[in-house]
């Protein structure tokens, strides 16, 4: 049965997050929704000699370390969001800057890998990007970050990904379709 959208009413804004409230009719049942709505963010696969760069930062929503790939948000706010005229540019050109600012990395050569979306009802959707050439420079990073940089070969980040050493599990998911098609 097609569902028929009858209206949609924002009941929360912030900096970052948006709620929506969906109403649709599927025959004569209405049916209510809601979907939570984030800016997109940006992930990096950097690659060398059969090396990924790993970070280890230190989350203040874990109250620990955690090992992850750079990467971070392409808009600040849902007001820049909602400006945007090419979301997927705007990733790309915020992946480049991220990759300096987190791994001291200067891009010379980025691609898209995988798009990451979250689910039926939140929409954030991540952008990965694998870089294979680049220079090493020093990392410019924002006031409280605490992140190191590690190269891990291919069959320890596998390892991280599996055991949990690398928590976002997302990311998880898109590292072992990378190295599966490393490996294949």
């Amino acid at each position: 049965m097609k569902l028929k959208k009858l209206s949609q009413e924002t009941i929360y804004s912030g900096k970052l997050f948006e709620v929506v409230k969906v109403n649709m009719q599927a025959g004569e049942k209405l049916l209510e929704f809601e979907n939570c709505i984030r800016p997109p963010g940006t992930r990096l696969i950097i690659v060398k000699d059969d090396k990924i760069l790993i970070t280890k930062e230190y989350r203040t929503e874990l109250s620990d370390y955690d090992y992850r790939i750079p990467g971070g948000k392409v808009f600040d706010t849902l007001v820049d969001y909602r400006k945007s005229q090419n979301i997927e540019e705007e990733a790309k050109d915020a992946a480049i800057k991220e990759a300096k600012e987190e791994a001291g990395i200067v891009v010379k050569n980025i691609r898209h890998f995988h798009t990451s979306t979250l689910g039926a009802t939140i929409k954030w959707d991540l952008y990965y990007y694998v870089v294979d050439d680049f220079e090493i420079s020093d990392q410019e990073l924002e006031v409280g970050e605490v992140i190191s940089v590690e190269w891990k070969t291919f069959e320890e980040v596998k390892e991280m990904c599996l055991d949990g050493r690398i928590n976002e599990e997302r990311t998880v998911g898109v590292l072992l379709r990378f190295l599966d098609k490393k490996f294949n």
